[in-house]
């Protein structure tokens, strides 16, 4: 009888908070616009690729050899040819400006000392306040250069002594990506976003709800009921973890569908990996309405938790790279955990035996955030 009781109490707490959270047509489509704008923004801005980046050039050779250089950078789609400038200072302004990332300076005798069977050398000049663009810039720019002078030096072979090309020693390097042939950033970023809006939107959501009862002084009123603490605490989450179901199954659709990123693994998987996922989204949730006294501190609170998550996840540059602290921060991270099980079953297709770890320390991580929680928020009552 009392058990019986106590699922009529949750079931009117359920409703009350389904209720209160539908009825606003703001909150209805803060529910599910977000996740969905996230989505097309991650899957068609984000990318680790630099492609186009703007070029100019100084060539003050201005031979065949040094015009046939530069044809290997316009044919890439790595580099545009901006400017061809006629003076040095042109280049050293324009990257002052950020007019372009790059230059190219080919010097005088450039072709000479390649018909010589002498090494030519040319100058660039490149912008490094953004490192990273900088380093991939770079490394594009030095396959280019190095096929070109492998073709130079082919062709060269063959007009002079075209039997000996055939004898010619040649290392052919072949890539074979594996669980993402085609090198494709979206493939890496949508299965993470999953973990960004689950993570938002269940932590946010909570706090702000249990917070919003506080500050309007509902809270009080709903404890004078029969009501007990664990039934409204119960009452009050699970409404949460049904609506984050609800995103990461509609953007995980979306993911698929729209970007076209495979799924190759198991949907139990995925879906008990995000289960204690949002678990321990839910215990910080609850953690953050006991530090909160309004919802404008609980919103503050959040993104304390948020945005250090997110760069400690591995969401856009590998944990590998980062300080051995942080490195080792980064295992308390429930969204580490959750962005390699994300990839690991969409890409990789990995089922438990490889991912039971990860799921094994999210489950460790939401049982102590949910246990932390629950002690403060009875405190907070009392």
């Amino acid at each position: 009888m009392k058990f019986l009781q106590s699922l009529a109490r949750i079931g009117h707490m359920l409703r009350k908070e389904f209720i209160q959270t539908l009825r606003d047509p703001h909150t209805r489509f803060l529910l599910i616009g977000p996740p969905v704008i996230q989505m097309l923004v991650f899957g068609y801005a984000a990318t680790l690729e630099v492609k186009h980046v703007e070029l100019a050039v100084l060539d003050l050779d201005n031979t065949q050899e040094s015009r046939e250089l530069l044809s290997h950078f316009s044919a890439s789609r790595y580099f545009d040819i901006k400017k061809y400038a006629a003076r040095w200072d042109e280049l050293r302004e324009g990257i002052d400006r950020g007019d372009f990332l790059m230059a190219l300076e080919i010097n005088s005798g450039f072709a000479e000392r390649l018909r010589n069977g002498q090494g030519a050398s040319v100058q660039v000049l490149v912008d490094s306040s953004n490192s990273n663009t900088a380093l991939v810039a770079l490394g594009y720019f030095s396959q280019i250069g190095a096929q070109f002078a492998r073709d130079y030096e082919t062709d060269r072979l063959q007009r002079a002594q075209p039997q000996l090309v055939s004898f010619l020693p040649q290392v052919n390097l072949e890539t074979r990506p594996w669980f993402n042939e085609g090198l494709d950033s979206q493939w890496f970023f949508v299965p993470g976003v999953i973990g960004n809006v689950m993570l938002i939107m269940v932590m946010m959501l909570t706090a702000f709800a249990v917070v919003r009862e506080r500050e309007i002084g509902t809270l009080e009123q709903i404890m004078v009921t029969p009501i007990r603490r664990w039934e409204f605490i119960l009452g009050k989450t699970l409404p949460f973890f049904l609506i984050g179901c609800f995103d990461a199954t509609m953007i995980s659709l979306l993911g698929t569908l729209w970007f076209g990123v495979p799924f190759r693994g198991s949907i139990a998987v995925l879906a008990i990996g995000l289960m204690a996922y949002m678990l321990a989204a839910l215990g910080l949730g609850l953690f953050l309405s006991t530090i909160s006294a309004t919802q404008q501190q609980a919103m503050i609170a959040s993104f304390f938790f948020i945005m250090p998550m997110i760069t400690l996840s591995g969401f856009g540059n590998p944990i590998s790279s980062m300080p051995p602290f942080f490195q080792k921060l980064s295992y308390i991270n429930p969204m580490t955990h959750v962005m390699v099980v994300l990839r690991g079953v969409y890409l990789k297709g990995v089922g438990l035996e490889v991912l039971w770890p990860h799921v094994a320390a999210m489950a460790v991580l939401a049982a102590l955030l949910l246990g932390v929680s629950v002690l403060r928020f009875h405190k907070s009552l009392e």
